[in-house]
């Protein structure tokens, strides 16, 4: 049974992690952590008791992290000096950020992904694949969201570009098209086109269940692995690939 501490416990992602991983039931819940100014500490979520204080990590094997940057971060430091796992699903950070990530995982062992969908994870796969392929295509990338996210374009969506980049394509971040609209989980398109054809990738997200189900089975992954930065390529396919 791996003991959960889970961040942001009363918003709509960390209420969907506890409800899963209490269905799951290989997580127990003993950490429910939420900013200080929230109205409802003190309260209790699957019979835990909501806090700021995160102190809370040292309960847990694993701390799962759906909150902003500047949370992330300072718990970040709380779980590097209890010594316990991490699974980060935040975006939105920039790079002093994700260096300061990286530098955490030479301690503790961290799983950090923009999306902990298991079909977008398929998805990066497939288009690495694409992109060694379709030399001398052009190639679109697109996103949509619902109207509360606050990075456009996405950490996904950045992710992809970085992928196709990597074989020698120049996708520019600003030429991503981003749309915020009513409550829209999560759409990714990209668009490979020649004179002759034009190959479309594209990934739907139905329900915000697709992130809570990956980063639950990240957190069961990395529990008992050595210090280090996994992404869920590794977590999927093996942290070989």
């Amino acid at each position: 049974m791996i003991k959960l501490v889970v961040s942001g416990a009363l918003g709509r992602m960390g209420q969907r992690i506890i409800s899963l991983g209490e269905a799951d039931g290989g997580f127990t819940l003993v950490g429910a952590l939420e900013r200080k100014d929230h109205p409802q500490l003190g309260e209790k979520t699957a019979g835990v008791e909501v806090t700021s204080d995160p102190e809370c990590i040292g309960l847990c094997d694993c701390i799962i992290e759906f909150t902003s940057p500047e949370a992330t971060i300072a718990h970040l430091d709380y779980t590097v000096a209890k010594n316990k796992a991490i699974v980060i699903g935040t975006t939105g950070l920039n790079q002093t950020q994700a260096v300061y990530i990286r530098q955490a995982s030479e301690k503790i062992p961290i799983v950090c992904a923009p999306n902990m969908s298991v079909g977008v994870n398929l998805l990066f796969r497939l288009l690495g694949d694409a992109a060694k392929i379709l030399k001398g295509y052009s190639v679109s990338v697109s996103e949509a969201h619902h109207i509360h996210k606050k990075d456009a374009p996405s950490g996904t969506a950045k992710k992809i570009a970085e992928i196709i980049n990597a074989q020698g394509f120049d996708i520019k971040i600003e030429n991503i098209e981003a749309v915020r609209e009513d409550e829209i989980v999560g759409d990714h398109r990209i668009v490979f086109e020649s004179d002759v054809d034009k190959i479309e990738l594209f990934h739907h997200a139905k329900t915000r269940d697709i992130f809570v189900q990956g980063a639950l089975v990240a957190a069961k992954w990395i529990v008992g692995k050595p210090a280090g930065l996994y992404s869920m390529s590794d977590v999927l396919f093996g942290a070989e690939t």
